[in-house]
């Protein structure tokens, strides 16, 4: 029998491909536009949400405790599982360098503790929740994250601009393997526990590291530059999403990977993206941009 996954964002970077992966495994694909449709009504009939809602820095205040209710409120109705998009900010600043499923939630700024209640009440719903938690994305197009945005938005002219020191280790997630990944455990079922929270392990890489391969890939050693982040400092005010920015700023200068333990030990077949094909799909659109 076909299932069905209901994915909320589906438009966004996590949700379109987590909607591409799960059709592609054979599963119905259910969107959800929160200007006309109705959430409860929505998840009617489905197997799993798949939520990947991301509304931008400066409204997670205001949105987050919303979308927690009405969320655990169409889960509890329809009952089914929640797979949730997780990230690296529950862990705060002193963030040990490799994270784990039972790395202390330390955070003290504003996006972190509003992702500690938001995921603390999933946790404490009572519903069977999975959080698949990963590093910054690698996408296979433009779409608006710090990769293509900043990193490589200069790549045709051989600038690798970095935010943060390039000896430090980063998390980063191949989309397309974080989906694929996300289908892979919402098929697991009853096998799960009622909480999971599982850390994708993706790729660790320093700035350098990450140079040298994205030169790998296109045969050209980009230079790398530092990202100048003084005009986000002085027009804060004027900019909505620049105080997020600014205020997760850390994760750049702070050294992390996520552990792969628990991943493993539920999708031992898992297959990974080589890191250089990860690459070179990330970076097509700018290198080859017709």
């Amino acid at each position: 029998m076909t299932k069905t996954a209901l994915v909320l964002g589906a438009s966004g970077r996590f949700g379109r491909n987590a909607a591409q992966a799960f059709w592609n495994a054979g599963w119905r694909v259910r969107s959800f536009d929160r200007k006309t449709d109705d959430l409860m009504r929505a998840a009617q009939g489905v197997d799993i949400i798949v939520n990947a809602w991301n509304p931008p820095y400066n409204e997670w205040t205001r949105t987050l405790p919303e979308m927690s209710r009405q969320l655990i409120a169409a889960a509890r109705a329809a009952d089914v599982p929640i797979l949730q998009a997780g990230n690296v900010y529950n862990y705060g600043a002193d963030m040990p360098p490799v994270l784990t499923p039972d790395t202390p939630w330390r955070g003290r700024n504003s996006l972190s503790l509003a992702r500690q209640r938001f995921e603390t009440e999933l946790r404490e719903s009572g519903l069977k929740v999975t959080v698949l938690r990963a590093g910054d994305f690698i996408d296979t197009e433009a779409s608006g994250n710090w990769f293509d945005k900043v990193l490589i938005a200069n790549l045709a002219k051989g600038r690798l601009v970095y935010p943060g020191p390039v000896e430090l280790p980063h998390a980063w997630a191949y989309l397309p393997d974080m989906a694929l990944a996300a289908v892979q455990l919402a098929e697991k079922g009853d096998s799960l526990a009622q909480w999971e929270d599982v850390t994708f392990p993706g790729y660790t890489l320093t700035g350098r590291e990450l140079a040298q391969a994205i030169g790998r890939v296109t045969g050209k050693a980009p230079r790398l530059t530092r990202f100048n982040w003084l005009p986000l400092r002085l027009f804060r005010r004027f900019i909505p999403m620049a105080p997020g920015l600014i205020e997760m700023s850390y994760l750049w200068r702070t050294p992390h990977q996520l552990d792969g333990a628990r991943f493993t030990e539920l999708l031992p077949d898992f297959p990974a993206t080589p890191l250089d094909e990860a690459l070179r799909l990330g970076v097509q659109h700018q290198v080859d941009p017709d």
